[in-house]
């Protein structure tokens, strides 16, 4: 009997805040991340994480007013190639799911702007859409980044600069670009690089200014009434 109410209690919860669950998985995804280095184990970690923030971020692009479809158009062969570069270990499809990702982050998190932008009052689901868009923002940059460094052999650069930046390492370009910190232990040096770091630090800084700084206004005003 506890079982089943626990069961509706987190039904209520993902009916009313969807975007809480992309949020969670995204940051615990952030403590799996370290785990994965080049060994098979790894791979398939990559892959399950993929196998569960991918759905949620269709579950999110579902309830906005984007086009349902198009999301699953990304997705399905996103998560085919994922799991087949994963157990084959064969590079390229792991940049072609990646490119797919790419844009179906960049989609979903559009999906979550016209979303918390649709009318002017905010929700508590709204805010935690707020941070679920900027982490799908730095995840479908990290993509890009890996796809770019894939295609350009020496896009990025760092400490021991002979190898190619690991994954994380392009998450963490990701964010810190995203945020507008910039710590700079990972650095563009090739021209497609720099102008994908260019296009996330623009992004960045119009998504501070006219979502967030949107949302706290209208949730200041929300407290004042």
């Amino acid at each position: 009997m506890q079982a089943a109410q626990r069961l509706r209690i987190w039904g209520v919860l993902a009916r009313r805040h969807p975007s809480a669950f992309l949020l969670a998985a995204q940051l615990l995804s952030l403590l799996v991340h370290p785990l994965m280095d080049q060994s098979l184990a790894g791979r398939w970690l990559f892959g399950a994480v993929a196998l569960v923030v991918v759905p949620l971020a269709l579950w999110v692009v579902g309830r906005s007013p984007l086009v349902n479809w198009i999301a699953w158009l990304l997705a399905v062969p996103a998560i085919l190639l994922t799991l087949a570069g994963v157990a084959s270990g064969q590079q390229d499809l792991l940049v072609a799911s990646a490119l797919l990702e790419a844009c179906l982050y960049f989609y979903a998190a559009g999906g979550l702007i016209v979303y918390m932008l649709r009318d002017h009052h905010v929700s508590n689901d709204e805010l935690f859409a707020a941070g679920a868009t900027f982490t799908l923002l730095a995840w479908g940059f990290a993509y890009a980044y890996y796809v770019c460094q894939a295609w350009y052999p020496g896009s990025f650069t760092g400490f021991e600069p002979d190898r190619p930046r690991r994954w994380l390492e392009l998450l963490f370009l990701s964010f810190t670009t995203l945020s507008g910190v910039g710590l700079g232990d990972v650095l563009p040096v090739g021209a497609q690089a720099r102008a994908l770091v260019m296009l996330e630090m623009l992004t960045g800084v119009g998504y501070l200014a006219m979502v967030v700084s949107r949302l706290i206004g209208l949730a200041t005003l929300r407290g004042a009434r």
